[in-house]
């Protein structure tokens, strides 16, 4: 079929287009308890096709899948249609990607019956108890194939693996019972951190059986140490985005710094061409361009930009990409030492979100361990609220780091000052 659509699309009158063919072969596993109740194989292929139309100063697109099964008759019906969607949308005139040197990658094709043995020899190495224990559980594990040709002479293929977990945990006391659910995404699979993750998520089935009224803090130290972080790194990263900044929603420049008032550590943002485990270590991005190492923001120093062709074209930026992973460097203190004093740590948000234009942060806790100098007490309720434009003057993390896929942060994040909202009245 691939065939076909390129000589379709070749021959049509659009005036530019982009092709991305994904297989994905894979196993997937389904346990209730540890007792598997159904598996399969999936072999699949999805063909997207993307085309561009130029009328007056304006660039159009238009997008779909193109069913594999597609005739060629249909294929051309399609191929008109999305010719005729694109010049509805106006958007200043653009290029798509040229070819670039791409490295040949040295990893070979993923072994998916190896993968698929080290996830079900993980699970089975999993602690459980009397009251806290696996209640079901999901494993997919792929590996992706995908090449993308584009009208300018594009065509390059990456190969790689993308697996994916989805836990639900229970835990008990007496008459009560609990459900937690969790899913991980790796490239292939990682025994020792997977196990350190669900063990953790059975403690925390525990202690939500334990828990009190979180009290009325007012300004408070909070602690992040699990996945929540990502939305306060993802500030960071979408603010030196090509997008952001061509909207105006970021005022950040290069050569100058995330903040005027930065009064600890000054982060470190990195875009990462690859990294271990992870379900992105694609050779390029959705539109051709190699991926590599790039440093975005170092010692809170705006340095560059990344993005999509559209909008760094836009600003006049040269040689731009989307990055499939990122890191963020260790900061000065250990997490020991950020875990001193008093503060709220939150590892349960029934949701937490930081808005990338205004700076604000808001969760509601579902699981908080609040840490004075009498004690531990364990929380629910109540909620975090407050701005990144104040938190990134004073946050502290830890020189220690924790991935999660395509990832790499500070395993904890101390931001300061934050309004705890609590669930006593």
């Amino acid at each position: 079929m691939l065939d076909t659509l390129l000589k379709l699309v070749k021959e049509s009158d659009c005036d530019a287009w982009e092709i991305t063919d994904t297989t994905r072969k894979g196993w997937e596993f389904y346990f209730i308890r540890h007792q598997l109740d159904q598996n399969r194989v999936v072999d699949t292929e999805h063909v997207e096709l993307k085309v561009y139309k130029k009328f007056d100063e304006f660039l159009g697109s238009a997008s779909t899948e193109v069913p594999v099964t597609a005739s060629e008759e249909e294929i051309r019906k399609l191929i008109s249609l999305l010719c005729e969607e694109a010049v509805l949308v106006k958007n200043p005139v653009y290029t798509l990607n040229e070819p670039k040197a791409i490295e040949a990658s040295d990893v070979s094709f993923p072994d998916i019956r190896e993968i698929s043995k080290d996830f079900l020899d993980a699970f089975n190495e999993i602690p459980e108890t009397a009251t806290e224990d696996i209640n079901s559980y999901e494993i997919f594990v792929n590996a992706l194939t995908v090449r993308f040709l584009n009208s300018n002479g594009i065509d390059v293929t990456s190969v790689y693996p993308s697996s994916m977990v989805e836990v639900v945990v229970n835990a008990r006391k007496e008459s009560h019972e609990i459900e937690l659910y969790r899913m991980y995404k790796s490239g292939s699979c990682d025994r020792v951190a997977l196990k350190e993750a669900i063990t953790e998520t059975l403690k925390y089935g525990k202690d939500r059986l334990e828990t009190t009224a979180t009290p009325n803090l007012g300004k408070y130290n909070v602690l992040f140490s699990t996945d929540a972080a990502l939305n306060i790194y993802d500030y960071f990263i979408d603010r030196v985005s090509a997008g952001f900044k061509y909207r105006r929603i970021s005022d950040w420049e290069p050569g100058k710094p995330v903040s005027e008032e930065l009064r600890n550590d000054k982060v470190t943002v990195r875009a990462a061409e690859y990294l271990q485990n992870s379900s992105r270590n694609q050779a390029f991005d959705a539109e051709g361009a190699p991926v590599r190492d790039l440093v975005l923001i170092q010692d809170g120093i705006v340095k560059h930009y990344w993005g999509g062709r559209q909008f760094a074209q836009y600003l006049g930026l040269d040689d731009c990409f989307i990055p499939g992973n990122f890191t963020v460097d260790g900061g000065s203190k250990s997490e020991a030492q950020l875990r001193e004093g008093n503060f709220l740590e939150v590892v349960e948000f029934s949701d937490f979100q930081v808005d990338s234009i205004t700076g604000n942060i808001a969760g509601e806790i579902r699981l908080g361990y609040l840490h004075t100098p009498e004690g531990t007490a364990i929380v629910s309720g109540g909620s975090v609220s407050g701005s990144m434009l104040e938190f990134v003057k004073t946050m502290e993390w830890s020189s220690e780091q924790k991935q999660y896929n395509n990832y790499l942060i500070p395993a904890v994040t101390l931001l300061k000052d934050v309004s705890v909202t609590g669930a006593e009245f």
